[in-house]
């Protein structure tokens, strides 16, 4: 669990550790001046959501590439044809286009959503899935993934990565500049070696918080996709069907670029608990029994 988390964040700082390093080469190498805190503001725009809408964009070829998901494009038996019928069905329901449908080979019980918009989307669960799960609640699993789709997750986290992005780049770089001044004496001539490993360490501090601002919106959206998918399967299923994913305790082996967009999630006490995608099923089971009606009628975007 906690080397999941650990090259999950790692991932994250290594995007912000490469955009730190190509911005200090524009400056000192090739002469490009960022021209003062709008300059910088400007930059840091291009390069923060440049990133993450990129990912956003190439997401579904990525999920994928990473899994090995086969397309189901002509239902080959009962069970594909079944799982075609059933997101078509979801997808009207929940005023989407038709997402593609996928099966990819892992062990675990699990499945994901992914796609740059609500109408180009990809829905796929695992073989684990298929075999551990009876129907009612393969339908609720699906029904959640429909869910994320409908509730236009993909497109979200991709701002919100973008605006963390942009104010960690910004913020490294201010308050490098105010420590590198205070420590060098508000030299003449320009930030020395100092003030880039001054921001290079700023960037790793700035951005594990930023993750887990992230990171706390992506359990709050399991939440939301949780009561969704009550909405399109039932409460009883989508109940039984999160009871079933904790007796595996949430296993994953998805990777990392799409496990965010998984049903199942690692455990986390503490402080690690901050870094995981999703919250405790057994939290998110209390909640979906406790949800009024109306609140899980309300729960998917139209």
């Amino acid at each position: 669990m906690f080397k999941r988390v650990a090259l999950f964040l790692a991932t994250n700082l290594a995007v912000l550790a490469l955009l730190s390093i190509v911005m200090a080469m524009l400056q000192n190498f090739f002469g490009i001046q960022l021209g003062g805190q709008g300059g910088l503001l400007v930059m840091a725009t291009v390069f923060g959501f440049g990133g993450s809408f990129i990912s956003l964009m190439t997401s579904k070829w990525m999920a994928k590439r990473s899994t090995g998901a086969h397309v189901i494009e002509q239902p080959r038996n009962e069970a594909e044809q079944w799982l075609v019928t059933t997101v078509h069905r979801q997808a009207q329901a929940a005023g989407i286009k038709m997402p593609e449908v996928a099966i990819y080979d892992a062990p675990e019980i699990n499945a994901f959503a992914t796609g740059p918009s609500r109408n180009n989307s990809l829905v796929a669960v695992s073989t684990g899935l298929l075999r551990a799960m009876n129907r009612d609640e393969a339908e609720a699993v699906l029904a959640h993934e429909v869910s994320h789709v409908a509730n236009g997750d993909m497109v979200t986290m991709a701002l919100i990565q973008g605006v963390l992005n942009t104010f960690v780049i910004v913020l490294a770089r201010v308050v490098g500049r105010v420590i590198d001044g205070y420590i060098s004496g508000n030299r003449e001539g320009g930030p020395g070696i100092g003030y880039y490993v001054i921001v290079f360490v700023l960037d790793m501090v700035f951005g594990l918080f930023a993750s887990m601002i992230a990171m706390w919106f992506s359990r709050y959206r399991e939440f939301r996709a949780d009561a969704g998918g009550a909405r399109l399967a039932g409460r009883d299923k989508m109940i039984a069907a999160l009871q079933r994913l904790s007796q595996t305790h949430g296993e994953s082996t998805l990777p990392k670029t799409i496990q965010a967009f998984g049903i199942s999630g690692a455990v986390g006490h503490g402080l690690r608990k901050l870094l995981m995608s999703h919250p405790p099923l057994e939290e998110r089971i209390e909640t979906l029994r406790n949800a009024p009606v109306e609140q899980v009628r309300g729960s998917v975007v139209g």
